[in-house]
């Protein structure tokens, strides 16, 4: 008795990716509802509150410091070499790369650039606030340090907020955003949170950043994430704009296409030759004999053909022969010769 395969989780993956082998429909995307505005307004007063500490060298630079003193990578260096490779799980060219896979394959899929937009706009405003905090600040990395207990703040570094940990919130908290239905947004958000948090506590571990750059690292990847609904009309009127170069060029390309194509001389129209049935070949006909006149004839009645009398030859036409005899006549007895 024949069963049939049982599907794979492999295979179950595949089916309800196929699921959506169009743009859907009742897809909405996220608004600034009350909620998202009030954790919006609570994560930036943490931003400042951090920033704040940091500058009036509160007891969280202290912590920092005693952190450093700890040294992670010292007390735990069998780890060592995971973290190494985890971390990369911040760093922004791999997890672009990769989320940007990922996007594309969903907008061929759903034939809207939404994805990609949306991830291009958080990128754009993670390199701008960021940055401009990095720099802005001037904060200087565990490993720079110069003064003991100090905030080391103004002196010309890049290290607060954390970079990969903001990279992490946005790159992997993207795609909680762009998720079709609630339950996958609050798996995908839980997830992006732990993997940021663990690449955030990844550099500290490493000595790369300082325990307060990687909370507000967090913070502004956060900010980032919640305030992406109030692009949202952004990313529509781009993706229309888009769309709408793409269609111009194509018609402006095909119209190239025909004006160029070469036109060769003008071509005599003839009408079709219709084939006729070829007609029987005739017999060669044979020229009229004509009626010989009557003085040429013989005088006397004339008879058929047939009731004529065959008329012996004259004579044989070869030559005479001295033993030859006529074959009327009996051969002449040769004499017998004597024995």
């Amino acid at each position: 008795m024949r069963t049939e395969r049982k599907p794979t989780r492999l295979d179950r993956v595949f089916a309800r990716l196929d699921r959506e082998p169009e743009r859907p429909e009742l897809l909405d995307a996220p608004e600034m509802s009350r909620h998202r505005l009030a954790l919006f307004a609570g994560t930036l007063a943490f931003y400042l509150a951090i920033v704040w500490a940091v500058v009036i060298t509160s007891w969280l630079v202290r912590l920092d410091w005693q952190v450093m003193f700890f040294r992670p990578y010292q007390q735990w260096p069998e780890i060592h070499a995971f973290v190494d490779y985890y971390v990369v799980l911040g760093q922004r060219g791999p997890t672009a790369v990769m989320v940007a896979a990922w996007l594309g394959w969903r907008s061929w899929r759903q034939h809207t650039l939404r994805p990609l937009l949306a991830l291009g706009v958080s990128l754009l405003l993670l390199n701008i606030t960021v940055g401009a905090a990095k720099y802005g600040m001037g904060r200087l990395g565990p490993h720079y340090a110069t003064t003991i207990g100090a905030n080391e703040m103004w002196l010309g570094g890049d290290i607060f907020p954390s970079g990969h940990t903001a990279n992490a919130v946005v790159t992997w908290g993207i795609l909680a955003y762009l998720a079709s239905t609630h339950r996958a947004r609050r798996w995908l958000s839980a997830l992006s949170a732990v993997t940021s948090l663990g690449v955030g506590m990844s550099t500290v571990y490493l000595g790369t950043h300082w325990l307060s750059d990687v909370l507000l690292g967090w913070a502004a990847g956060l900010l980032i994430l919640l305030a992406l609904p109030w692009f949202e009309p952004l990313i529509s009127r781009a993706e229309t704009g888009i769309l709408g170069l793409r269609d111009r060029w194509l018609a402006r390309r095909g119209r190239r296409r025909t004006a160029r194509r070469p036109l060769g001389p003008p071509v005599a129209v003839t009408p079709p030759v219709v084939e006729r049935p070829e007609a029987p070949a005739r017999e060669p006909v044979a020229a009229p004999r004509t009626a010989r006149s009557p003085a040429h004839l013989a005088p006397g009645p004339h008879t058929a053909r047939s009731d004529r009398a065959p008329a012996a030859p004259a004579g044989s036409r070869r030559p005479p022969h001295a033993d030859r005899h006529p074959r009327s006549s009996a051969p002449a007895a040769r004499p017998l010769s004597g024995g």
